[in-house]
């Protein structure tokens, strides 16, 4: 670390309340956004406040170091990659002020979250306009910086329509208030000696030299997010800095927060999805379409369809589907009137019928004919990114372009000729109501010629999109893949323009420099290029079919879908946290760095990447949620084993791997094995020796377990289905032995011949510390038992009879067994749910009072890996069950994870963020169940309510 670095580490950690980080790792993990560049900043500061951002501000002006203001690290054109600083305004700066519904505006911190305001302006029935894919982790502020918009701005328009005022630090540090002025506002501040008053008195004049060029040399289309926007201080009314201001990409000033105006959110929303033979079919039909006036027109091609089909989170969408579609065109109607938001829906389906346009529209109108629609709708970055073959991938450096919806189909053909020529691919997605698509090429840039290539198609577009009349940059701003581009789209004076307005609001040029004026080439900077060879490693897991271990980990294209915070279960600590490094983003770049050192051995037992990596909870939730399958939960282990080759295992890592083992031997020894759970001192002595917290009760063992009674009962099944496997997993069988034995006594009802599966352990508990080896043979040896027959395999316990279907395979690499054993794999629930329907399990609702409810929490593994719609279908069969399947996230549990005295407090606040609240809500008379044993675990101590399995449900239900 040179001189001038130390200094300004020490200077913000004296002056300001929030934290910094200068460390290796944190550098490398803000120094990538969701663009194609990676640019490695000095330092990272997380503010708690306007003062802190301010002091901030004035160190790094003061010590002539660059500031970059960042929000969700989402922009794709890298607006929040540069030199110096970085202010992460996400973990601190995210709370909602005033909300005053009779106004309409809201008061909002630079890192209040999109979906955050929304849920909050819900309640009055309002909702913040501009509508972008990334509505679950895009912080206002950085909406704001790029000017977003999103599906809903043929109606709603832009952030720049929405904004009201902006409190903002200047570049010398001081702070001021933008927000419409009259004339005489204007000359009250012109005579103040500050920076703001420079701004109030020559920024007229400028405006007043340049008029020309600026009447002149904008794009002749609405829908623009580059360059500075002059053409709003030339127009009539207010002189208003705040709207000047906003899409310049945190090159003027540096705000820390907003007022924005809210609009009263539609009570209805209808969808028309139109399915179309081509890709130029569907955007031929859009002008009917804007002819019914929609809230928004959508496209999606047959590249992101077939990508969706791939994953389980999505594959409803196939369900509802009528024939095999090349493109989608999602045509949405919202507003308070149903009835008119149906005739516009009818007469649309009946333009198209008329004009030829597609072979099928599907008419959703219910919430529940839209869900699956609008949850791939949004993800078509994601699933788009998951596309990539290593370095080839779907880059942003020609996505953000707009003309005219008239001239979209002739335009879009020509765009397409073009990447045609220079032999690329690409996926077309995106808003046809305004023109816009967001087209990613294919490129790999570590390939001779490929920078080459991607430079030219750059230049081709841009020349297609001014011929048009359209921008360049109408969402995603220019940043530093567009930048470049300006000074020949504005023209030469306009340009020159926008510098002098540049050199006014920041003469040391400290105000994330290099972006919209002065940029550097956008085949500069670029990520890919820059990294290094990977040296070589030897795994002990396979990661060779992508890449390696390295080439596992920088999948990950940044895009942030594990900063959500309000669905699903990825990423849990971050969720918590709310800091970068816990989200698997922040893991996944923390990985690349250590997996690119020379010696990558070396860094994996590295101390810091180990506090990283520490939070994973490893719930799998990434595999299947996150678009690109980031497998951190395979990441981590392999890590954790490296670390243990140079480190030696921790004997609590000892002792939670061998849990088997454990079990059997606390069931064997009870009830004395259940004392050190119930005296104080023994507790704490397994604190101070384990590290096992001595707050979470300990389970319960049990001296009749499932082994045992399975033995000794006195009935069996007909066997008149044949055999079946069933797995003694070590919580049911030696903790929670009553949910081993609902499972036999319904397979048997149902006519299997139970053979219980008692010898042996998956090893989930093994490869959770990092114990490859021990998982390996353990993993071994069940396949050796299990393999050679034909019947089904179940189990209770989710996370151990999946570990079959995914882990055992990589670690049996190989080995045919491991595939055969895989394949007869099957839930338990589905099983069950084929004999109901068959009628040799009879379900009665003698038991349950009308319209009983269970509220089912799934486990983490299981959304991951099959999904719970099994689980829920059989809860459904109970005659009078209500049943919801809670979107609650993951449990905070995670096996040992909760036990762990260090990990104890996090665990406690993942439940506490949305499973421990939605149970608390329910009355007494609601049924709580869930699949895992620690979900169980964690309900019980975290609500004080005893949570039981799904079979023990089903068992009571059956008819005697």
């Amino acid at each position: 670390m040179d001189t001038l670095t130390r200094e300004l580490e020490q200077r913000l950690r004296t002056e300001i309340a929030g934290e910094v980080a200068f460390d290796d790792y944190t550098r490398h993990v803000f120094s990538r956004d969701a663009s194609m560049y990676a640019i490695t900043p000095r330092g990272v500061v997380f503010p708690r406040d306007a003062d802190d951002v301010a002091a901030a501000v004035a160190i790094a002006g003061e010590c002539g170091v660059p500031v970059v203001p960042r929000g969700a690290g989402t922009s794709l054109a890298g607006q929040t990659v540069g030199p110096g600083i970085v202010i992460d305004f996400s973990r601190h700066l995210h709370r909602i002020g005033e909300l005053d519904p009779e106004a309409r505006t809201a008061r909002v911190e630079m890192g209040v979250v999109q979906d955050q305001l929304n849920r909050a302006a819900a309640r009055y029935g309002l909702m913040f306009g501009p509508d972008t894919s990334t509505s679950n982790r895009a912080t206002l502020g950085g909406m704001i910086g790029n000017n977003s918009a999103g599906s809903g701005s043929v109606r709603y328009g832009m952030t720049i329509d929405h904004v009201r005022s902006l409190d903002i630090v200047l570049s010398d540090a001081s702070t001021a208030t933008f927000a419409p002025r009259t004339a005489e506002e204007v000359a009250a501040k012109a005579r103040m000696s500050t920076l703001e008053g420079a701004l109030y008195r020559e920024l007229p004049g400028i405006v007043a030299g340049h008029r020309d060029a600026i009447t002149t040399g904008f794009p002749e289309f609405w829908r623009r997010a580059g360059g500075y926007r002059l053409d709003r201080l030339a127009g009539e009314g207010p002189f208003d800095l705040a709207k000047f201001v906003v899409g310049a990409e945190g090159t003027l000033v540096v705000a820390t927060s907003a007022v924005v105006d809210l609009v009263p959110k539609p009570r209805a929303t209808v969808i028309a999805v139109g399915h179309f033979a081509s890709t130029r079919e569907a955007i031929a039909a859009t002008e009917d379409a804007l002819e019914c006036d929609p809230a928004a027109v959508e496209l999606m091609d047959r590249t992101i369809l077939d990508l969706s089909r791939q994953r389980i989170e999505y594959a409803a969408l196939g369900d509802i589907l009528v024939g095999d579609p090349e493109a989608l065109l999602f045509v949405t109607f919202s507003g308070d009137d149903e009835a008119r938001l149906l005739d516009g829906l009818h007469r649309l389906t009946k333009l198209w019928r008329e004009h030829g346009h597609g072979y099928h529209t599907l008419e959703a109108v219910t919430p529940a004919q839209q869900a699956s629609l609008l949850k791939v709708r949004k993800s078509s970055l994601g699933l788009l990114m998951a596309a990539s073959s290593g370095a080839n991938r779907p880059l942003a450096f020609v996505e953000d372009t707009a003309v005219d919806p008239r001239h979209l189909s002739e335009y879009t053909a020509e765009f397409a000729a073009i990447l045609d020529k220079h032999g690329l691919r690409a996926g077309f997605y995106g808003h046809c109501s305004v023109g816009c698509l967001h087209v990613r090429p294919f490129v790999d840039l570590t390939a001779p010629g490929q920078i080459e290539t991607m430079r030219a198609v750059a230049e081709e577009v841009k020349d297609l999109v001014t011929a048009y009349g359209g921008v360049n940059s109408s969402e995603h701003g220019d940043g530093l893949a567009r930048s470049e581009f300006n000074r020949e789209l504005f023209g030469p004076e306009l340009y020159e323009a926008m510098r002098e307005v540049k050199r006014l609001f920041d003469p040391g040029n400290t105000l994330n420099p290099g972006k919209i004026v002065d940029a550097p080439a956008m085949t500069e900077n670029l990520r890919d290029p820059a990294l290094p060879k990977a040296a070589p490693l030897r795994t002990h897991l396979d990661f060779e079919v992508i890449g390696g271990m390295r080439g596992a980990a920088d999948r990950c294209m940044n895009i942030g879908l594990c900063r959500k915070s309000d669905s699903g279960a990825m990423c849990p600590s971050y969720m918590a946290t709310l800091r970068e490094e816990d989200s698997t983003r922040g893991r996944a770049n923390a990985l690349v760095k250590a997996l690119s050192e020379p010696d990558p051995r070396a860094a994996l037992g590295d101390e810091r990447l180990h506090d990283v990596l520490d939070l994973c909870l490893m719930c799998k939730a990434c595999k299947s949620e996150c678009p690109l399958g980031v497998d951190m939960a395979k990441l981590k282990t392999e890590a954790l084993a490296q670390r243990h080759d140079t480190h030696g295992i921790p004997l609590r890592s000892r002792v939670f791997g061998a849990i088997r083992s454990l079990n059997r031997l606390g069931a064997a020894t009870a009830p004395l094995s259940n004392l050190p759970g119930r005296i104080p001192v023994l507790r704490r002595l397994l604190e101070r020796r384990l590290g096992i917290t001595a707050a979470r009760p300990l389970p319960r063992f049990h001296r009749r377990h499932l082994v045992s009674w399975f033995r000794r009962r006195s009935q069996g099944g007909t066997g008149r289905r044949g055999p079946i496997l069933l797995l003694a997993d070590s919580f049911t069988t030696y903790t929670e032995p009553e949910i081993g034995r609902a499972a036999v006594e319904l397979l048997e009802r149902a006519g299997y011949e139970v053979n219980l599966v008692s010898q042996g352990c998956c090893g989930r508990s093994s490869l959770s510390k990092g114990l490859v080896s021990d998982a390996k043979a353990k993993a071994g040896a069940l396949v050796a038992r299990l393999a050679g027959s034909r019947a089904p395999i179940v189990g209770c316990e989710p996370s151990c009879v999946l570990t079959l279907r995914d882990e055992t395979l990589s670690l049996l690499e190989g080995d045919p067994r491991a595939r055969e054993v895989a394949d007869r794999v099957r839930q338990l629930e589905d099983v069950l749910a084929e004999a109901i329907d068959d009628g040799d399990l009879v379900l009665s609702g003698e038991r349950w009072p009308a319209k009983r409810r269970i509220l089912f929490h799934g486990h983490c593994h299981q959304k991951a890996e099959v999904g719970t719609a099994a689980t829920t279908g059989l809860l459904r069969r109970i005659p009078g069950a209500e049943v919801t399947d809670l979107d609650a996230g993951c449990c905070g549990m995670a096996g040992s994870f909760g036990f762990e005295a260090e990990h104890y407090e996090l665990s406690m606040r993942v439940g506490g963020d949305r499973l421990f609240p939605a149970v608390a809500a329910e009355p007494d008379s609601t049924i709580v169940a869930a699949t895992g044993v620690s979900c169980r675990q964690q309900i019980a101590h975290g609500t004080q309510r005893g949570a039981l399995h799904p079979l023990e449900l089903i068992r009571a239900a059956l008819r005697d």
